[in-house]
């Protein structure tokens, strides 16, 4: 099957919903709130004047918040509706991003820029099946002494949601709505693969990229799995056994 085309549809369609949602709050937005969460600004710090590629941006909320803190922002996806979104957005708030639709691998094919920071987040290797190319396009992306951020999901969660720990060539098909609570019960195929931390850590290092921070968090701050109770304000923790379970991770990683 064709994953791209497969998931670039279920995408368009998600982004029909999410615009719409109490869930990613474009009217927040709008008023001047920021989409971006604790953590990612935390590891990055002052990005005023950096140049700054989000890939996987989805309709552009985190690139614009980004952009609203003086970043130069370059901003990539695979759906069509979400990069049209994002412009809109860009438009009404006369917030300066480039927007391009693209798929990760392709657009790593072409670029011949590099930034400061790559910025990835929450949800976005799971769509990629090779994670060795994909830390590839984020080493050819960095300048000397560039940064990744990358704030993602902690794939033992995927346990709890009935999928494997471990990668496998062969990908998860499954039929899904969406997360948000608007969701209108419409579900579309999707393709997804798992990636294990040492999957990630690795391919990044043999990409040339240095790790200077691996952390772990015990809680979401998206309220979008089952089962999660929220213990503070932005804090959306899952207990296992009477333990909480890890949630979140993020890297740091700088090209030498």
């Amino acid at each position: 099957m064709d994953y791209l085309a497969l998931n670039k549809a279920a995408w368009d369609k998600r982004t029909e919903l999410h615009v719409d949602s109490d869930f990613y709050d474009v009217n927040g937005f709008l008023a001047g709130n920021s989409s971006l969460k604790s953590i990612e600004r935390e590891l990055m710090g002052d990005v005023n004047g950096k140049k700054l590629l989000h890939l996987q941006c989805h309709f552009g909320l985190d690139s614009l918040s980004w952009a609203r803190l003086g970043a130069e922002v370059t901003a990539v996806d695979l759906s069509s509706e979400a990069i049209k979104r994002a412009e809109e957005l860009a438009e009404k708030t006369g917030l300066k991003a480039e927007f391009i639709c693209s798929d990760v691998y392709a657009f790593g094919d072409i670029n011949q820029t590099t930034y400061d920071w790559v910025f990835v987040s929450y949800g976005a290797l799971c769509w990629l099946p090779d994670i060795t190319r994909w830390a590839q396009v984020i080493a050819n992306s960095l300048k000397p002494g560039g940064k990744l951020c990358l704030a993602e999901f902690h794939p033992v969660h995927d346990l709890v949601s009935g999928y494997g720990y471990f990668h496998r060539d062969e990908a998860d098909l499954d039929e899904e709505g969406t997360y948000t609570e608007n969701d209108n019960g419409e579900e579309s195929p999707m393709l997804t693969w798992g990636h294990p931390l040492s999957d990630v850590v690795n391919a990044l290092i043999q990409a040339g990229l240095n790790i200077e921070l691996l952390n772990e968090y015990d809680y979401s701050p998206y309220n979008c799995f089952e089962d999660l109770t929220e213990r503070a304000a932005g804090e959306f923790v899952y207990e296992h056994e009477h333990y909480n379970s890890p949630l979140v991770y993020a890297i740091v990683a700088s090209k030498k």
